[in-house]
């Protein structure tokens, strides 16, 4: 039996843990050549990948001399992102940049990059381009406290992403966002220790987290890989230009 992504070429970014590893490791066991790359080149050591990778999202020269060496793909999986704690009052026009740089224009850049052979594939074929990113539920869809520049540049790739979406509707490209609530994830539990420092303790932090859940749990990297998965191959052919929450209700 085919698997959904078979014959497919994947380009996925910060595949070297968390979501993006669980995307890459997904299309991976669904057929599809993927190269999985991540700033950390060693955390990418899944024999399932066709290459890791060592890339900077933020390096547009890097960017473009990847592309040109991978070519031709129908998959890509913008992952990369950094969430920055605050206020207004605590974003300095330094964090305002970084977040910016690494969350929003590392997508431009990748877009950019890979968005020709993308093209060209899908018209070759005869099938469609799939361009996933990676938003949250902390976005344009709803505020979340001390997530300030984080919301903003995560409601900017919703916005990117239904741009994408409707300039290449009728060119064989679909673009997509997945808008993830709290899921567990070395990032998650690196804020849940530092929100511990807080509040009393990694339990108590950790409880703080979790009531705030309507399903009374955070959710796992691979229920947002499995999203992607659809999203990436041919059975979602007629969607695009969505922003779809992975929230247990928390947007609701």
């Amino acid at each position: 039996m085919s698997k959904r992504l078979s014959g497919k070429i994947a380009v996925v970014t910060a595949a070297g843990q968390g979501i993006g590893a669980a995307i890459a490791e997904h299309f991976a066991a669904e057929g599809a050549d993927v190269w999985a790359t991540d700033l950390d080149a060693t955390k990418l050591n899944n024999g399932a990948f066709k290459d890791g990778r060592a890339l900077d999202v933020t390096d547009g020269a890097a960017i473009q001399a990847f592309a040109r060496e991978v070519g031709e793909i129908d998959i890509l999986a913008n992952v990369a992102g950094f969430v920055h704690h605050g206020t207004v009052l605590e974003c300095d026009d330094s964090d305002w940049d970084f977040s910016f740089d690494i969350n929003v224009k590392s997508m431009h850049q990748m877009i950019r990059a890979f968005l020709s052979g993308m093209l060209a594939r899908a018209d070759a074929l005869g099938t469609s381009s799939s361009i996933v990113n990676l938003s949250s539920g902390a976005s344009s869809l709803k505020g979340a406290p001390n997530r300030y520049v984080y919301g903003a540049t995560k409601a900017a790739v919703i916005g990117l992403t239904k741009a994408v979406a409707i300039d290449f509707i009728k060119k064989g490209i679909r673009c997509n966002a997945i808008c993830p609530g709290t899921v567990h994830s070395p990032s998650w539990e690196q804020r849940v220790h530092e929100l511990g420092e807080e509040v009393g303790g990694f339990e108590k932090a950790h409880e703080l987290f979790v009531s705030r859940q309507p399903m009374g749990r955070v959710g796992t990297a691979a229920e947002v890989a499995a999203l992607a998965v659809y999203l990436a191959s041919d059975e979602s052919a007629f969607t695009t230009g969505t922003a779809i929450p992975v929230d247990g209700g928390w947007t609701l």
